[in-house]
């Protein structure tokens, strides 16, 4: 769990607050009410350690929980186009409209068909979003808003001035966001069931070691062919193919979109940026220049905490770019 606070507007806004506690990952997914009284209460300690100068708070929803697409849709004035998106959302959304929570915003010219617009759609189920909102109301503090992921991750790490789509790879623990981004909006978004717990396990299991273990081997000798003679490399190379893999489709189905639009770098956070040469072996892999993910791009904060803060960089992009919005 992550708390960013930041205090400013415009391209560059100034570091006040930031937080962090570690916790299970099967709680923070979980939807039963007592898990959920668990999570208020860490969540109330953080507050409690980090005393935030504000009860305003912008919520990620994880993109396992959210669904986001881009759709063409017939150019229409606002007022029109908001009751057409509900009168044909059956036909949009995967989950039941009346039981949903839906979000749009025009993004530009359908690359289709001149005569209609693009719209970037998501929407989440009712459910979850109101169970949340009452967890972390519990405790006092005011939701302005909720906001997917992939479109945080697109706001702090992908630069303003980027003329080319880029594409974000975030390797979390259960689970691999690809977002891919042009025109400061994003154009493509998956979430894939593989994370870094996946690509531990296959250390585990391929060289029989425990799961500690796993970890240091995994962080510390990564995708080298020349470190422990390639044995690493080799009992995890499977399941970083698998994601490759997952990364091809993504790129062959945006350029079935925008076919004439190249793809201009990737952007790894998360375990992909910490992981040693996986950044290489993606760039050698797809041919396109990899960047280290920075979360703390737009922001300022004291010269003597860059270390401090450029170590967690790629723990904090999705709470970085939800302090980034604009209210």
């Amino acid at each position: 769990m992550r708390l960013v606070e930041l205090r400013g507007s415009g391209a560059t806004r100034s570091l006040v607050k930031y937080a962090y506690v570690p916790i299970d990952a099967k709680l923070s997914q979980s939807d039963s009410k007592v898990d959920q009284q668990k999570l208020a209460k860490i969540l109330q300690n953080l507050i409690a350690e980090a005393r935030p100068t504000t009860s305003n708070v912008a919520v990620g929803i994880p993109s396992s929980r959210v669904f986001t697409t881009v759709v063409d849709f017939d150019q229409l004035p606002q007022n029109e186009l908001g009751k057409a998106i509900m009168y044909q959302a059956d036909s949009l959304i995967p989950t039941p409209p009346a039981e949903s929570k839906i979000d749009w915003a025009v993004i530009g010219e359908s690359p289709k068909d001149k005569t209609k617009v693009e719209l970037l759609l998501s929407s989440v189920s009712n459910s979850f979003i109101e169970s949340r909102l009452d967890m972390i109301e519990s405790i006092g503090l005011n939701v302005i808003a909720f906001e997917p992921d992939s479109i945080a991750l697109s706001r702090s790490l992908v630069a303003a001035d980027a003329t080319t789509p880029q594409l974000i790879i975030d390797i979390g623990q259960q689970s691999t966001d690809l977002v891919i981004t042009m025109n400061e909006a994003p154009r493509l978004t998956r979430s894939i069931p593989t994370g870094a717990e996946a690509i531990v396990r296959s250390a585990m299991q391929n060289l029989n070691i425990d799961d500690k273990q796993a970890a240091q081997f995994v962080f510390k000798f990564g995708v080298s062919k020349d470190k422990l003679e390639g044995q690493v490399y080799q009992a995890v190379i499977g399941t970083i193919d698998m994601l490759v893999s997952e990364i091809d489709k993504s790129i062959k189905f945006f350029q079935t979109r925008y076919p004439s639009i190249p793809l201009g770098q990737m952007i790894v956070s998360g375990a992909a940026a910490t992981i040693p040469e996986l950044p290489l072996y993606l760039a050698n892999k797809f041919g396109v220049n990899v960047e280290i993910g920075n979360a703390w791009r737009n922001v300022t904060f004291a010269a003597d905490r860059q270390n401090e803060l450029l170590a967690m960089s790629n723990q904090f992009a999705v709470a970085v770019g939800l302090a980034e919005r604009a209210e």
